[in-house]
């Protein structure tokens, strides 16, 4: 069948021809490309040309696949460009399609591949007959599943070891679009801004805090009140802490933040909101023992409580301590929380269980003391 050339009067959908051989073989080059798609390494001049000439209109000839170029139309891109990127409804036969779609490197964070994808789930659903719209991607793909989430995907479930990615089985996730559903988000996706005050700087966590964290972790204290924590703390199990918050925030769950030194960048502790709901959340958190009785903990505390009653629009905020964990519940306190009673056996210290003494402050009573 033809191509036909859809466009919502900026982004144009079209056939690949002669002028997007460049930016194809751009696109495969980029290091982007290279880790989450399967393009063929190495990939050249005659790869990009094979793939323009031959193997799109081939899919398009025997059924297979519904490919376009993503056309940035009049406006271009950045760089000037137009090719986008390509996009594409894989037939998988009984009203089912697999949506496929990969980004020039000028075209991320323009929105153009958005725009693309929307035009192309409405052709699909429209014209193609299609009644379940599947995506994939490999597990750690964050760009790939926010623009799923952003046309309204549903995130379904992991696939373990169940996606080809450079001859070898990886972890995948699957999410799938009904026809007749909304495309749009379905849920929160969460970001960590930066926050300040008080001489202090939080910000997200990173690669080279993984020292800080192990060294906090592993710290006596931290280990004997958080008593699920990994013991010995090894440089993997900070890593794979920092990496379950991208998980978090993609679910709209937690947002957790390292209080820092603004001068050093330092890593002094953290603080994060968690268990967030539609009315509350709880705050939680932990500090490195060379920044403790410094006021640190109790900053970063404020701030994040602030910022969760601000751009979350709770009603409350909750905190709970080991009955006999002091320091921490002198932390609980003198940023405003009240005590509301005590749960017995509740949390996992390193020799058994503990009771917890249970706090919370409400909005109102919160901006009554911070305003």
């Amino acid at each position: 069948m033809d191509v036909p050339i859809l466009t919502d009067g900026s982004v144009t959908l079209r056939a690949l021809d002669e002028r997007d051989i460049a930016g194809v073989l751009e696109q495969c080059l980029d290091p982007l490309s290279i880790a989450w798609t399967n393009v063929p390494v190495p990939f050249g001049l005659a790869d990009a040309r094979g793939f323009v000439e031959r193997i799109a209109p081939g899919a398009w000839a025997d059924g297979s696949q519904w490919i376009f170029c993503v056309d940035a139309g009049p406006a271009g891109l950045p760089d000037g460009s137009h090719y986008a990127g390509n996009i594409a409804l894989r037939d998988e036969g009984h009203g089912v399609a697999e949506i496929a779609y990969g980004a020039h490197p000028a075209a991320r964070g323009t929105g153009v591949m958005e725009a693309a994808l929307r035009l192309l789930v409405e052709w699909g659903f429209a014209q193609r007959g299609v009644q379940t719209i599947v995506w994939r991607a490999n597990v750690g793909n964050w760009g790939s599943r926010n623009l799923a989430w952003r046309l309204g995907f549903s995130l379904d479930g992991v696939l373990r070891h169940s996606h080809l990615s450079r001859g070898e089985l990886t972890d995948a996730w699957v999410g799938t679009l009904v026809a007749g559903e909304p495309t749009r988000p379905s849920g929160r996706w969460l970001r960590v801004p930066v926050l300040e005050g008080d001489g202090l700087r939080l910000r997200p966590f990173a690669e080279h805090d993984v020292p800080r964290v192990v060294e906090a972790c592993s710290d006596l204290t931290t280990q004997h009140w958080l008593g699920r924590m990994p013991s010995p703390y090894t440089a993997d199990d900070a890593r794979a802490w920092i990496d379950s918050h991208a998980e978090r925030l993609a679910t709209g769950t937690a947002v957790t933040w390292a209080v820092t030194d603004p001068a050093t960048d330092l890593a002094l502790g953290a603080v994060n909101v968690f268990d967030i709901g539609d009315t509350d959340a709880e705050v939680g958190y932990w500090s490195h023992p060379d920044a403790r009785g410094r006021g640190v903990t109790r900053t970063g505390v404020r701030l994040v409580t602030s910022w969760a009653f601000a751009e979350l629009g709770l009603r409350r905020v909750r905190a709970v301590a080991a009955v006999d964990n002091a320091a921490s519940r002198r932390v609980i306190e003198a940023s405003g929380f009240r005590q509301t009673g005590e749960e017995r056996l509740a949390t996992v210290v390193r020799d058994g269980l503990a009771d917890v003494a249970l706090y919370d402050v409400l909005a109102e009573e919160w901006a009554r003391r911070w305003r």
